[in-house]
């Protein structure tokens, strides 16, 4: 039996290999009625860059080619997914768990948005208890078997994000961006924090890129110039899409009519998602 340490005993010497100094695992179990393949975190450094609509984006796409996915809407402060789909609660639960909700295109989200008696009801919670309803999202809700679970983050590097990754089986981010030049930092920002928890970048998506002139057809960049292929070279990722404004898809979001959505701008994502699912 391998000896306990103790701060009288032991040196730095003899506590090589002890099983007390071994990094111990923060992963929460899943719902033991859940089989899930793949966990994707969507994430960005500051809001407003248009996470929930690239979630939704790649959710429809890889449901499109056949797979079961489902939606865990993290951001619990500002949920925003349910309303994309024209979903509204309350969800269902038993003594099994929590039953998430099915979009028409067969999609299962959960959000906080499908638990409050009002989908406008302010939440009004300190850190921790954010950070423990995330971790509900994932061991009390029954997903069933889904090949890709899209966890739309909240904005920030805090305590949500930090708790999806320490307590998901998360096996890659994309980044999403808009073209400020403000924005430099903030990925930067979002990539060194899934470095130091090991968690892969599968690359970056930026927002906003341009608008079409309905008239001539001209991309016009009216946030300025794009910075991100720069930005992606330095710290060596791929750009996965760029995206235009466009004014039909935030129509669909708003009426609830996202499962409609076919963003084509972010197909490159889809190809990189659809072989880790062949794998």
């Amino acid at each position: 039996m391998a000896k306990e340490c103790n701060s009288t005993s032991c040196t730095k010497e003899s506590c090589e290999g002890c099983p007390s100094k071994k990094p111990q695992s923060m992963l929460v179990d899943m719902n033991k009625d859940s089989k899930i393949k793949h966990v994707i975190g969507i994430v960005s450094g500051k809001g407003g860059v248009g996470k929930s609509f690239v979630t939704a984006s790649l959710a429809n796409q890889m449901a499109q080619k056949g797979f079961n996915v489902g939606i865990l809407d993290a951001d619990i402060t500002g949920p925003s997914i349910p309303k994309m789909y024209g979903l509204q609660g309350p969800a269902q639960a038993n003594d099994e768990g929590i039953y998430p909700m099915t979009a028409e295109n067969g999609i299962k989200v959960m959000s906080v948005n499908l638990l409050l008696p009002q989908e406008d009801e302010p939440v009004i919670w300190r850190g921790p208890i954010l950070a423990n309803m995330v971790k509900q999202f994932w061991s009390d809700v029954i997903w069933g078997d889904l090949d890709y679970l899209f966890v739309d983050m909240p904005p920030g590097t805090g305590d949500v994000p930090l708790t999806v990754f320490q307590s998901l089986p998360v096996e890659g981010i994309v980044i999403v961006s808009s073209p400020q030049d403000l924005v430099k930092m903030i990925v930067r920002k979002a990539y060194k924090m899934a470095q130091m928890m090991n968690i892969k970048v599968l690359g970056v998506v930026e927002n906003y890129s341009y608008v079409l002139c309905p008239d001539c057809g001209k991309a016009i960049k009216i946030f300025g110039e794009s910075h991100i292929d720069e930005i992606a070279a330095e710290l060596e990722m791929e750009v996965l899409g760029k995206m235009p404004i466009n004014p039909l898809y935030a129509e669909a979001a708003d009426q609830g009519a996202f499962h409609t959505v076919n963003n084509e701008y972010v197909e490159k994502a889809v190809e990189k998602l659809y072989l880790m699912g062949k794998e």
